[in-house]
């Protein structure tokens, strides 16, 4: 019998990403399954019981669904983030699990400079604004996402610094990017501050009082990444404290309603989280989780493995 490659995905991907992730499972010898818009969590627990492979977006591959998903070889996380994937419960049913880096890539730093543009002219509120050029943008990490912001911020002749401890200072400045020695000091000097860290145990509440305090005069913060990263009383007593700082966020914190009551216009949430909701960033991340559950099948590849 053919393995089964299910597809789930509550928010689906775009239908011609869809087309192609089906083709390339058929055309592998592979049985495809869809299963979108599942609404209640208890469907998808439900729905993996006989699936060898799990390809999904945000969804919650929990130690439940894990558990349920007898004949389970391999989850593909269609994005950068893994944070969903109970990489524990994974690991120890000998379940491979992977993300697919770099593919969502462009379409999240199109949106944290959208964003950026968004803020600077007062949410499109009619008054005047101001212009990102001769700016100076601070990108915190260095990542596939931080490249591509830091190429796009180039074309609005923005000046480009970064903090990366894990990034080679030269392949910072081999792009044209100044790479800075310390947190503190992006913090200080830039104008816009792009945050693009990973949330693992070291990066939570990292962008903290103490950091948000020291910020530059006007200061606006863009955060495309995890809302996990940033405390969220310390942001609500900063912004509150500083009426010229301003921040904007693709995940709607916990405090959602409190900031927009307390801070008004100098926050902004997306209704839900579009990095990635792009056609190309579907197609793109889709496929390559489709190809990486077939290398992994017929090569044993585990080049995107993110758990032990």
């Amino acid at each position: 019998m053919p393995k089964k490659v299910m597809v789930a995905t509550d928010k689906p991907f775009a239908a011609s990403a869809v087309v192609q992730i089906e083709k390339l499972c058929k055309d592998g010898g592979y049985e495809f399954i869809l299963l979108e818009k599942y609404g209640d969590q208890s469907k998808f627990v439900e729905a993996v019981k006989d699936v060898d492979a799990l390809i999904v977006r945000s969804d919650n591959v929990t130690k439940e669904v894990i558990e349920n998903a007898n004949n389970l070889k391999i989850v593909v996380r269609a994005g950068a983030g893994f944070d969903n994937l109970d990489c524990t419960a994974a690991s120890a049913k000998k379940v491979v699990c992977m993300n697919t880096p770099g593919q969502n890539s462009n379409a999240v730093a199109e949106l944290a400079i959208g964003m950026m543009i968004y803020m600077a002219r007062g949410q499109f509120n009619g008054k005047s604004g101001t212009e990102l050029k001769g700016k100076t943008l601070g990108i915190h990490a260095y990542g596939n996402v931080g490249v591509n912001v830091a190429r796009i911020a180039k074309g609005f002749e923005m000046k480009i610094l970064a903090f990366d401890p894990y990034v080679d200072k030269a392949v910072m400045e081999k792009d044209g990017v100044e790479a800075v020695d310390s947190v503190e000091e992006l913090y200080n000097v830039c104008d816009y501050i792009s945050l693009h860290l990973p949330s693992i145990p070291a990066t939570q509440k990292f962008v903290n009082k103490t950091l948000l305090s020291i910020m530059k005069k006007g200061a606006t913060v863009i955060n495309t990444a995890r809302k996990e990263v940033v405390c969220e009383d310390g942001l609500l007593f900063v912004l509150g404290a500083r009426t010229d700082l301003k921040y904007a966020s693709d995940i709607a914190p916990d405090k959602k309603d409190e900031m927009l009551e307390k801070l008004g216009d100098r926050v902004y949430f997306t209704p839900k989280k579009m990095g990635a909701q792009t056609a190309e960033a579907n197609l793109n991340a889709g496929v390559a989780a489709m190809k990486q559950i077939i290398d992994f099948f017929e090569k044993g590849d585990t080049k995107f493995q993110v758990n032990k």
